[in-house]
């Protein structure tokens, strides 16, 4: 199967089963023009039961995690997130028709990314079932495909997602992890783990092709990163309630970076973490 059909498949079929077809089925890398598309759809094709709500659900908070319907709740806000992963990983396949070796290179890093990001939907769906939860059962928001209508350019792209909701995830991951741990959850504190694991390269994958778009720019990298963010979408978003320098470090971003990161503050209360419980991560 190309590449492009198969992110077709993913962006507009409804069901989860088109969404979690294996990338194994891909064999081709070139662009393929029939599946090209000129703008970003107002939405992901989905059934009616997992279409997103406009009530915006809420987070649990950890204090409540005792409770097995309140961990999973959280674990199903998290699902939520890997599958529009997924979908706007589909999306910048079809979207940005980048050419030549480079852009095989591209499609085969989003390719190689929707793996990773199947894996962690069956990983929470799997734990979810457990509990007694199906994917669809609370209501589902869109807030990261709203961001994704404004991205333009394969940087913008990743500076979005890779350098903004996957590294929140750096954080975020880390954070529940410590959580589930601390209540006796081993089997989802190392589903957390998988998913860190697996954002640090995901972010690497990003900042590498940022820092290649722009390597006879004698900006820095923060610098880069604050101007390719869409208008309204804060750097406080690539960040959560602690920080994971390591998680950084061990992604490749440099000192310079981090620190900008880190040190950066935004006024607005929906982005202040420290406040606040958020399960806006990828």
């Amino acid at each position: 199967m190309n590449i492009c059909e198969y992110a077709h498949l993913i962006l507009f079929s409804e069901d989860l089963e088109s969404k979690m077809l294996s990338p194994s089925l891909v064999n081709n890398f070139e662009f393929n023009e029939r599946c090209k598309i000129d703008e970003v759809p107002d939405m992901p094709a989905r059934a009616h039961r997992i279409s997103f709500s406009d009530k915006r659900p809420k987070f649990p908070s950890v204090e409540s995690f005792n409770q097995v319907e309140n961990r999973a709740k959280a674990l199903h806000f998290f699902a939520n997130h890997e599958l529009l992963a997924i979908e706007m990983m589909a999306c910048a396949i079809l979207l940005f028709q980048v050419e030549g070796d480079e852009g095989k290179k591209f499609r085969r890093g989003l390719l190689a990314t929707i793996a990773d990001e199947q894996k962690h939907f069956r990983l929470y769906q799997g734990r979810m079932m457990e509990w007694g939860v199906s994917f669809g059962d609370f209501y589902l928001n869109d807030f990261f495909w709203k961001q994704m209508k404004k991205v333009e350019t394969p940087e913008q792209f990743y500076a979005v997602v890779a350098l903004t909701f996957e590294s929140a995830n750096l954080d975020f991951a880390l954070y529940y992890k410590n959580v589930f741990d601390s209540i006796g959850d081993e089997r989802t504190s190392t589903i957390m783990q998988t998913v860190l694991d697996d954002e640090i390269s995901h972010v690497k994958m990003g900042h590498k092709w940022i820092n290649q778009a722009f390597s006879e720019s004698d900006k820095n990298l923060w610098d880069i990163y604050r101007e390719l963010l869409p208008e309204k979408l804060s750097p406080a978003r690539a960040k959560g309630m602690i920080f994971n320098q390591d998680g950084r470090m061990r992604a490749g971003l440099d000192d310079s970076y981090i620190s900008g990161l880190k040190n950066y503050e935004d006024p607005f209360a929906v982005v202040n973490r420290k406040s606040k419980e958020s399960d806006e991560s990828l």
